[in-house]
């Protein structure tokens, strides 16, 4: 056996304790040679919750697909705690034929689930090696062998033009105040404040100053990394990198996190913060932001899509959301939006128990065909976008638009289920007549879809997209340091376990007790976290860093 790289998300996601595994016979010794389309079903399991299982072609997507190669999938989607699931799935060795990993990557991996994909990448994946080529070194294990394909395989880069990660605001309280420009952290309690005093009870409910969605293991860090971003800096998990000398240094403990819990702390004291944030599972905190009760919350867009799509179903633009760049200060720069980079530590792989690998691998490099990576962003010309004569993609009308943002029409034409989770571009790559991969990232359609609402907002605002609101970023070649390796039982993977822990168990106490007990309780999280070797880490990860710096993944 030998000793694969594991992965860690740093903030991003809990490490769970990992079964150690060896690795299978070859797919090349397990597998037939298929060269047929004949009907086949495999099985598709994902890490990631918030969908129903389905058959794939039970979708238009899926069905086309299976119409090219043959191959069907049933999906299964993540019920409950996912590194139960894991280890309930390694101990029994029961794996479907793929999985995506999500956050337990290293998990999986450590356990021998995925076959080395290199031999049949060699023999049936053009399109694999078009795509993934010049970054394929990025993703090797340390045997030199590929497990997985990653989803950042950015071909060419597009920015997001309608950006929206940070600090939500309901659109409400700034109109209730003529829209101010707020940029602190302060500023934008105070204006949640001033509202909720004004507006008691929304729609016969109490009015919820702020929530998060810390209840559920996985999303905690929704509670940790505000800190690095009040601070000026991007999302690199439980790390602060310094733009000139690379030193990489722990949020938890830090001084931005003592001033961010200690925010919250007051916040709960003035009845602002919703208790719920450290129980409600992701249906509720969804349910609870469309209800238009919640004035404030942090999330990253990808979390809160449904909240957003139905909120905008809805047809008040009152009771939507607008993401701030909210920092401590005002001298800092915020840092929201990623710079281009490449996540290596998660992805989806073939499994030991795959009865086709080499079907399998032709299935992808078939999905990594343009015409099918056009399929599962934009669809079918002219039923769910249209292509001006410059050849620009685009919405003409908002039956074509509702596809993408509706959440019954996206799960039924498949957008929901294939335009992420699958060997892909990555998100702000351009096709090769240079319109932008994704729909959301392609200037036609970002101003067709605004609303009335939008307009004025923007207008207020004085930009054109809600992506001008945040500072361009700054270049980080080791962008993002959440994907950066380690070896899974080392000192350094131990002790941002440990860490995690001590922030589950500390910081919502800090956050819910009087704040007359905050300096206390502080000081007893920063015992327990300085008893922990820190530095160990910290100098891992600099060095990591560094080493990304010079080209050396």
């Amino acid at each position: 056996m030998f000793r694969k790289k594991t992965l860690i998300t740093g903030l991003a996601i809990l490490l769970a304790v990992t079964i150690a595994g060896c690795n299978k016979a070859s797919p090349e010794a397990t597998s037939p040679d298929s060269n047929d389309n004949s009907p086949v079903t495999f099985k598709y399991f994902t890490f990631g919750g918030g969908k129903k299982d389905i058959l794939a072609s039970d979708t238009t997507i899926g069905k086309k697909l299976q119409e090219q190669t043959g191959v069907d999938w049933k999906m299964e989607y993540l019920v409950g705690d996912s590194a139960t699931k894991a280890g309930v799935m390694i101990a029994s060795g029961d794996y479907p034929d793929i999985i995506d990993s999500s956050g337990e990557m290293a998990k999986l991996m450590d356990a021998g689930a995925f076959i080395p994909l290199d031999d049949l990448i060699e023999k049936y994946g053009p399109n694999i090696k078009r795509v993934y080529g010049p970054d394929m070194d990025k993703f090797r294990q340390e045997d030199g062998q590929i497990y997985f394909f990653p989803y950042t395989a950015n071909i060419g880069y597009v920015s997001e033009p309608n950006f929206q990660t940070g600090f939500y605001i309901q659109r409400a309280v700034l109109k209730e105040f003529n829209y101010p420009k707020i940029k602190t952290l302060d500023e934008y309690f105070d204006l949640i404040e001033q509202y909720k005093q004004k507006y008691p009870q929304i729609d016969g409910k109490e009015t919820i100053g702020f929530a998060t969605l810390a209840g559920e293991p996985s999303s905690f860090f929704t509670l940790q990394n505000p800190a690095m971003h009040l601070a000026g800096y991007p999302n690199d998990g439980s790390v602060m990198v310094d733009m000139e000398s690379h030193e990489a240094k722990l949020v938890a403990g830090s001084d931005y996190q003592k001033q961010w819990i200690q925010k919250l702390s007051e916040v709960n004291a003035q009845g602002m913060f919703d208790p719920e944030s450290f129980t409600m599972n992701r249906d509720q905190y969804l349910a609870k932001l469309t209800s238009g009760r919640v004035l404030g919350y942090f999330s990253y867009s990808w979390q809160v899509g449904d909240a957003t799509s139905n909120l905008k179903k809805a047809g008040n633009d009152d009771k939507r959301y607008v993401a701030l760049p909210i920092v401590f200060d005002n001298n800092v720069k915020d840092q929201y939006i990623d710079p281009p980079g490449f996540v290596n530590n998660y992805g989806i792989g073939i499994t030991v128990n795959a009865e086709d690998p080499v079907r399998i691998i032709k299935y992808f490099d078939n999905l990594l065909k343009e015409e099918n990576q056009i399929l599962v962003q934009w669809g079918i010309q002219d039923e769910t976008y249209s292509v001006n004569d410059e050849g620009r993609f685009y919405f003409e009308n908002d039956e074509q638009r509702r596809y993408h943002e509706d959440p019954e029409l996206s799960q039924k034409f498949g957008f929901d289920y294939f335009n992420y989770s699958w060997p892909r571009y990555g998100n702000n790559s351009l096709l090769e007549d240079g319109n932008a991969y994704g729909p959301g990232n392609q200037p036609e359609v970002a101003t067709f879809s605004y609303t009335d609402g939008d307009k004025l907002l923007l207008e207020k605002y004085g930009v054109e997209t809600f992506a001008e609101l945040f500072s361009t970023p700054d270049e980080r070649p080791w962008s993002p340091a959440w994907s950066i390796a380690l070896e899974q039982g080392s000192p350094e993977q131990i002790f941002i376990t440990k860490a995690d822990d001590l922030q589950k168990k500390y910081l919502p106490k800090m956050i819910m007790e009087s704040p007359t007990s905050f300096e206390n309780t502080w000081n007893e999280y920063m015992g327990q976290m300085n008893q922990l070797n820190k530095k160990t880490y910290e100098d891992t990860i600099t060095q990591a860093v560094k080493d990304r710096v010079a080209g050396k993944w």
